[in-house]
């Protein structure tokens, strides 16, 4: 069971941005009655070929910064739900630097931070896209650094981008613990030999991929537990 296992000699926890502490369909939620009936189709296609686009464009070699490939992502999904409304789609972007975060996330990180905890981002948010996020949300004063895939150039779940979790922080790998809500990006955290834990949000089935991550929680107000909090 997830509550009864303890990363030992944990100094920080490293999180996830988008679907981990940033609800990124909140940004087609605040727009859902100018959108009506395709709002979820367009929310769910958003966020497919936003993700879809940052592997491709990996393998590829022709990286982009995550904030056009998020717009790429959004147009996409626009125009294959038949949305032509220009003014809508500015503000949906617009809207996209001020996602909510999740209901789990403050009191939570308010317990690891007070237990002496570093807390940190990676995500393949632009430096920009991440300042943007954790001001709105209301997070800034609890996470630092916020480390972005703009450094490497390259997309998750490349393990170039999970090691700039140790060389930024200047920590051993097992005294990290990266979380996440992706189970892709739990796969590659692991794979590049941090301690994760996936937080299974949307009842994911696990990836039939290598490197598993450590423990699956429902929850990030399951995390203080697992470091014997």
């Amino acid at each position: 069971m997830a509550e009864k296992f303890v990363f030992q000699n944990v100094k920080a926890c490293v999180f996830d941005a988008y679907g981990t502490l940033f609800d990124f369909n909140s940004a087609v939620g605040k727009h859902r009655g100018r959108l009506g009936a395709v709002a979820d189709q367009v929310s769910a296609l958003w966020r497919t070929k936003q993700l879809e686009y940052t592997w491709q464009r990996s393998l590829m070699r022709c990286y982009v910064p995550f904030w056009q490939v998020t717009q790429d992502g959004l147009d996409y999904a626009l125009d294959a739900c038949g949305v032509s409304d220009r003014k809508l789609r500015n503000d949906l972007i617009n809207t996209y630097l001020k996602l909510d975060c999740y209901p789990d996330v403050k009191a939570s990180l308010n317990t690891l931070k007070k237990r002496g905890v570093q807390l940190a981002i990676l995500s393949n948010g632009t430096p920009a896209m991440l300042e943007a996020a954790v001001k709105s949300s209301g997070l800034k004063k609890l996470i630092d650094p916020l480390l972005s895939v703009e450094e490497v150039g390259i997309y998750k779940p490349d393990p170039r981008v999970y090691r700039l979790a140790t060389k930024r922080l200047k920590l051993k790998a097992k005294q990290i613990v990266f979380l996440s809500a992706n189970a892709w990006d739990a796969v590659g955290a692991a794979n590049a030999g941090l301690h994760v834990a996936w937080i299974n949000r949307f009842g994911q089935r696990r990836e039939r991929l290598p490197s598993q991550p450590d423990v699956e929680i429902k929850s990030l107000a399951d995390l203080p537990a697992l470091l014997g909090f």
